[in-house]
């Protein structure tokens, strides 16, 4: 027997593979990518699990749903019972393909008040459309038996029926299990960071089409809104210069400041003349320069360069165009 989990590489979803495999269950962990969850913590812990591993880029498809959740979203622009319908549903229909029999998740019962409910749990099963396969194995005890635990492929009484918040069961039972080496808890879902989820909101107001480089810059740099279709994102550091040239595309506009240390300043390819002067000043004023001096910037535009004056004023003048 041979069954696929979703796996994160959170101390959740490491347990839950342990429990079926000392069952004698062959499990293969299956981690669906996007721009706003990497698969660098699965990668890592499958590793130290011995684990196979197969990572699958699912973004635009989970775009499609981003946009309208049947369910609707969370604090921030996440749309968690839709995201697991949607994560569960791929993973169901590679059993076949994978001579596999059913799926394992480490949701855990209570552990998140929106999606881990009971309510939104049986909802999520149903809906995926392999309501029958899944087994929650830390929580199974707690919820109805599945089909491969009536068929006798896995044994009910070697679940958990843990549920609540609390780490405390877990961090034990990685103990027992001998597992010393896994993450602390932390956000790995950037749809339910605050200011990620402002950034993509305006996005989404000012973009027909959500491009995945769009997406990316969301990541760095601060971000102003100068107009209904310009945008002008500063780097803050060394790295965030370098990640923010390297995805500047076509008539993209890249300035910097040859003559004061300072940042790389990306605007947007269709940003007006009078969007381009406020994006020479915000240049020139969150570079060293002194304020209110004129800076002579270095313009790149479609792989050719220009020069170009901006004139710096007080940084909180343009707090009125910053998302945050």
């Amino acid at each position: 027997m041979k069954a696929l989990s979703l796996f994160s590489g959170g101390l959740d979803s490491i347990l839950a593979v342990k429990l079926i495999e000392r069952q004698g269950i062959d499990v293969k962990g299956i981690f669906l990518e996007t721009p706003f969850f990497s698969s660098e913590k699965a990668l890592k812990y499958s590793e130290y699990l011995g684990l196979p591993l197969k990572v699958i880029d699912i973004t635009d498809d989970y775009i499609d749903m981003l946009l309208k959740p049947k369910y609707g979203y969370g604090k921030g622009l996440n749309p968690c019972i839709d995201c697991h319908i949607f994560m569960l549903r791929v993973v169901g229909s590679m059993l076949q393909k994978e001579d596999a029999g059913f799926i394992i998740s480490g949701e855990v019962l209570g552990q998140r008040p929106m999606s881990q409910n009971i309510r939104s749990l049986m909802t999520i099963s149903k809906e995926s459309g392999f309501a029958d396969l899944i087994i929650r194995p830390l929580s199974a005890k707690r919820l109805r038996e599945s089909l491969p635990e009536k068929a006798g492929w896995v044994k009910r009484g070697e679940l958990l029926g843990l549920s609540g918040r609390s780490r405390r069961p877990q961090i034990e039972l990685a103990g027992r299990l001998g597992i010393k080496n896994y993450p602390a808890p932390a956000g790995g879902c950037l749809l339910t960071d605050r200011v990620f989820s402002r950034r993509l909101k305006d996005l989404i107001s000012a973009s027909a089409v959500l491009e995945r480089r769009d997406i990316e810059l969301l990541k760095w740099g601060r971000h102003f809104r100068i107009e209904k279709e310009a945008k002008v994102i500063v780097g803050r550091n060394k790295r965030e210069n370098e990640v923010i040239s390297s995805l500047a595309v076509k008539n993209d506009i890249v300035l910097t400041d040859d003559s004061y240390p300072g940042p790389t300043v990306l605007a947007s390819k269709n940003i007006s003349a009078d969007g381009l002067r406020l994006a020479t000043s915000i240049a020139a004023s969150y570079s060293n320069a002194p304020p209110n001096h004129p800076v002579a910037l270095k313009m790149l535009r479609d792989s050719k360069a220009h020069r170009i004056v901006g004139y710096g004023k007080e940084r909180g003048y343009f707090s009125q165009f910053m998302i945050r």
